[in-house]
């Protein structure tokens, strides 16, 4: 892998990075792309859905169950299209499964804070908006900074890798092509002088074990589901519901789905962290961390044609960790998130190992959520041509993001310089020596502002003394509107 002198020494950046790749057009790879064009370099987008949107792209078919359990970061069959018998409808789910994204999801950070610096919104647009108006605005976005025509959709990355002695990263690439009743893939090697891997989070369930959950699952399939597979609440009308786990999803299933009558349960881990403990409608039980799911010892009564339609209650019980007991339960959402995976990436990610004995040059380790050795969140500190956009956690997604993307492409110029490797390093130990067990390392709750005037203090030193125009950071407006919110202590 090349080394970071480039960032340190008397030579642009320029000079040696010219092209870049970009995985993915969600939020974080077309503001990416939008900025690195600014900047004049020559941008290939990869996504391997056909859409723009990422998370926010609503799709109504569903991607295949994951394992139960699923807490680690899984190795990925890139041979999996070369499978006998496939139908062009589950190549595609194979090569570019559907995302998270529900039919009611609306952003739950107000879009006064969630905007780019390269499009405002609308005039007249509410705070809280669908996923399908966000869609509409990253369309926008692409169009107007002629991101649209860069991006290859239906192209999966497999491998970026740069061998050693080399000073360019090769990337394969798959391209799915479906017809009527066939399909077919064509596989292609490039070179570029920088990646940006703006590829999301939301895509491999996390499933915990808990006791018996695995034997629910593989004896009422149906009826047990992670989040990533729910799209309406209809399913669920009048029924019996326990969802596992207090993120965004929970409070938004159990709106959704209280508000068709039934009873709703939420089991969830004691934490001082809860966010949704305020905005959780009163009628729905929250209830203590399930122990153990027990089925019942005979369940040939149970309607294997109702193991679908819900109607029969699914015979057996839930033990909660207080002791007391769930039983009548229609159906289990598991909405425990995601874990953070980058396979493209090879023997950079080491799932079987802890997260506290990751390497100097370690991305992912088995806790299956951080990625290590990144400078402020964006630099792979043993080669910073790999760049990170969208790995910082409980945030103003779309106004940090687009901000990183500025940072990213300011240093690619060459204009602004990255610390010494054993500064950025150094910088590193210290934040992990402070990290406490259940804290979320990449999470910025409420502390973006000091984030980003760090980083703005030290990019507009080196643009000042190239003796260039200063990087913009937040406008008043943002300032204001997150100033407000920060005080209201909601995220």
């Amino acid at each position: 892998m090349g080394s970071i002198d480039i960032f340190e020494g008397p030579e642009p950046v320029r000079s040696i990075i010219k092209n870049v790749a970009v995985i993915g057009a969600g939020i974080s790879g077309v503001v990416s792309a939008a900025h690195l064009l600014k900047e004049g370099f020559d941008v290939t987008v990869f996504e391997r859905r056909g859409t723009i949107g990422g998370v926010w792209y609503y799709d109504e078919r569903v991607d295949r169950d994951p394992p139960f359990p699923n807490t680690i970061p899984p190795a990925q069959d890139w041979t999996d299209l070369d499978a006998e018998g496939l139908s062009p409808e589950e190549a595609q789910i194979l090569h570019g499964p559907p995302g998270a994204c529900y039919a009611g999801l609306k952003n739950n950070v107000p879009t006064s804070l969630m905007r780019s610096s390269l499009l405002t919104w609308p005039e007249g647009t509410e705070l809280f908006i669908d996923q399908g108006r966000v869609v509409r605005y990253l369309e926008n976005i692409a169009d107007l900074h002629h991101v649209k025509e860069k991006i290859r959709f239906h192209t999966r990355v497999e491998s970026v890798r740069k061998p050693v002695g080399s000073t360019r990263w090769h990337v394969k690439t798959s391209t799915l092509r479906v017809g009527d009743d066939t399909y077919s893939v064509t596989r292609k090697h490039e070179s570029f002088d920088a990646v940006v891997v703006a590829s999301g989070h939301y895509h491999i369930p996390f499933v915990p074990d808990i006791r018996g959950l695995a034997d629910w699952k593989d004896r009422f399939p149906d009826r047990v589901l992670h989040s990533k597979k729910y799209r309406t609440p209809e399913p669920f009308r009048g029924k019996n519901v326990l969802l596992i786990g207090a993120g965004a999803s929970a409070l938004d299933i159990a709106r959704e789905a209280d508000a068709l009558g039934g009873t709703v349960y939420q089991s969830r881990r004691a934490s001082e962290y809860d966010p949704t403990a305020d905005r959780i409608p009163a009628s729905v039980k929250r209830v203590a961390m399930v122990a153990e799911f027990i089925a019942d010892d005979v369940v040939v009564a149970f309607d294997v044609a109702a193991n679908g339609d819900g109607g029969d209650a699914i015979p057996g019980r839930i033990l909660l960790v207080d002791g007391t007991s769930l039983e009548g339960i229609n159906y289990v959402i598991v909405c425990t998130g995601y874990i953070t995976s980058y396979p493209f990436l090879g023997e950079l990610e080491q799932p079987s190992v802890a997260f506290e004995d990751a390497g100097d040059r370690t991305l992912i380790t088995a806790d299956g959520y951080t990625t290590h050795n990144l400078h402020k969140d964006i630099f792979y500190i043993p080669d910073p041509t790999l760049a990170f956009i969208g790995v910082s956690h409980l945030v103003s997604t779309f106004s940090l993001f687009d901000f990183q993307a500025k940072v990213a492409a300011k240093v690619f110029t060459g204009h602004v310089r990255l610390p010494p490797e054993a500064c950025m390093k150094a910088e590193q130990r210290e934040r992990k020596a402070r990290f406490k067990p259940g804290d979320r390392f990449h999470a910025l709750l409420l502390r973006e502002p000091e984030y980003m005037a760090e980083i703005l203090a030290w990019v507009n030193a080196d643009l000042k003394k190239a003796g260039l125009v200063p990087m913009e950071g937040m406008d008043a407006g943002w300032t204001q509107a997150y100033e407000a919110w920060r005080k209201g202590g909601r995220r």
